[in-house]
């Protein structure tokens, strides 16, 4: 049985609507995803918004992602590694989503420094940042489920032993753990949310290095075969990206999440095979989609780093946040195919 919501005695009244009008907010990773997904959010809210990114070739950093509040929103093209940058971005600051990072598993293993440089020490100098120059900002940062591993039971919770399988996973559970130590120990109030596979429009489509989802999305699209690893019996938890900013925002304005870790995720899990199908049925509806699907053998170099099945216990956040996830799978598929068939042009080039 799921327990109710344990925020307020009125789950009903545990909301954002209002508490953002007038309010500044910093996005770092602004353009990306996620990141400029929230910012639409925001500017509906009626908050002033801006936006840091590096726009780092292949990181996922796209000015075409916040065309809707263009002329809405700042823009600041600058490296959350520039210590003297944060130093001055941060101050004024109401909000931090701290959603910047090396998000590829595959590169964060050919490419160990630099994952290190923006997951770990970029993290601890807008911590600092925050320290010395806004002691009173509220700090959203974005975890990731990638900290656990290959599960030793399902679904995974937060109590959940920490065993990271690559690079990207050490180094975002350090960055997680700055938050938590930098809001328990100098106050700076700060959370973090472990982020599962999420999707939705604003992907980065250009490779396949940021997960299977997007590449996925763009081989059905293409009319392309869609090759599975394994068995295509793998199961995960997937959130459709308004289902993640709604949980962003939630934990930005209530106080009661401040120092603690919540897991997103979603029921029932579906499998790898089961989502390329409901995918090819969908792409189909748009014309598109006829290039199947095919099981292959693993290889070595994401057999090494493939957890298996896993999916989340979120009853922290449901019960704390009031947070559930509230769109099925065949309808985020159908609005994220939907906005690359319009916008193709604008994700699919290769630089």
């Amino acid at each position: 049985m799921k327990k109710a919501c344990q925020a307020v005695k009125d789950p009903e009244s545990m909301t954002y609507e209002g508490k953002f009008a007038g309010k500044k907010a910093l996005i770092t990773g602004g353009l990306g995803f996620i990141g400029s997904n929230l910012a639409i959010r925001l500017v509906g809210q009626g908050a002033d918004v801006l936006l840091v990114d590096s726009l780092i070739p292949d990181y996922g950093g796209n000015l075409f992602n916040i065309k809707p509040i263009e002329d809405k929103v700042r823009v600041n093209i600058a490296d959350v590694r520039d210590v003297n940058g944060m130093n001055y971005l941060v101050r004024g600051q109401d909000y931090l989503f701290n959603l910047a990072g090396q998000v590829s598993h595959i590169d964060s293993m050919q490419d160990p420094y630099t994952d290190l440089e923006i997951n770990c020490r970029a993290q601890l100098s807008i911590l600092e940042a925050c320290r010395h120059n806004n002691p009173d900002i509220k700090v959203v940062f974005a975890g990731t489920r990638q900290v656990y591993g290959a599960p030793e039971y399902l679904p995974v919770d937060e109590k959940h032993l920490l065993r990271p399988v690559d690079v990207n996973g050490i180094n975002k559970m350090a960055g997680e753990w700055y938050h938590i130590l930098y809001n328990n120990i100098y106050g700076i109030r700060a959370l973090s949310l472990r982020l599962t596979n999420t999707y939705g429009p604003r992907l980065l489509m250009k490779h396949s290095r940021q997960g299977f989802i997007a590449w996925f999305i763009r081989l059905a699209i293409d009319n392309q075969e869609i090759q599975i690893f394994g068995d295509g019996k793998q199961l995960r938890d997937m959130n459709y990206v308004d289902d993640a900013v709604e949980a962003l925002l939630l934990a930005a304005v209530y106080e009661g999440a401040n120092g603690r870790i919540f897991n997103l995720g979603n029921t029932p899990p579906v499998s790898l095979l089961g989502f390329v199908q409901v995918l090819l049925e969908v792409c189909q509806e748009f014309g598109a989609g006829r290039g199947g699907y095919r099981l292959i053998p693993f290889p070595p170099d994401k057999k090494r780093i493939d957890i298996g099945d896993y999916y989340a216990d979120y009853s922290r956040i449901r019960q704390t946040l009031c947070w559930e996830p509230k769109v099925p799978l065949r309808e985020g598929l159908r609005r994220t195919v939907a906005y690359y068939i319009e916008h193709r042009d604008r994700y699919w080039q290769s630089s």
